[in-house]
């Protein structure tokens, strides 16, 4: 009877024993889980639901295409051609707020680097970098209209991130100088 005590004592520690491993393997098994899902309350249904992480993280960090092309082509061009000047007079004007804009979006690559090619497309630039040409346009368009103003926010934007300015002959270099000094009157 006693034998049959010791076993039975003996059993119950090995059970013991067996549980402290069994929380060390659950501990070990936690961290060979997968990274990046959680559980989450759904507020509407009040139901539990398993968030992807990195999904939605990778997600987030592809851009648009169809975002991108209504940007650019039906939001910024489509504003500057319908607000900048018009008329062959304005045409230098024109390309010296155009060149702002693009050196910009191509994050400071000018044509003047190159030989005049600039060797980026801004239509493929970041969609925040989009977002904030299109921004001052409204903000422009709302504000003054005035070509001398956007030219100058363009430059101040293109200083602030350190771009530099498209190097232009001496008759457009004097053209962009002279809006500069327009729009801080």
């Amino acid at each position: 009877m006693i034998e049959d005590e010791n076993k039975k004592i003996r059993k119950e520690e090995d059970l013991e024993i067996s549980k402290a491993d069994l929380e060390r393997l659950e501990i070990l098994q936690k961290s060979n889980e997968k990274i990046g899902r959680q559980l989450t309350i759904n507020s509407e249904t009040g139901s539990l639901e398993e968030i992807n992480e990195l999904r939605e993280l990778i997600g987030k960090q592809f851009e648009n295409p169809e975002e991108k092309y209504n940007t650019y082509y039906k939001g910024i061009e489509k504003l500057l051609k319908q607000f900048l000047p018009k008329g062959k007079e304005f045409e230098i004007v024109r390309r010296i707020i155009r060149d702002e804009k693009s050196v910009f979006l191509n994050n400071g690559k000018k044509k003047s680097d190159n030989n005049g090619i600039r060797g980026s497309d801004e239509r493929m630039t970041f969609q925040t970098n989009m977002n904030e040409i299109l921004d001052i346009i409204v903000k422009w368009i709302a504000e003054s209209q005035n070509s001398f103003e956007l030219y100058r926010l363009l430059y101040d934007l293109n200083e602030k991130f350190e771009y530099g300015h498209e190097q232009h002959d001496k008759t457009t270099l004097s053209v962009a100088n002279a809006m500069l000094k327009l729009s801080q009157k």
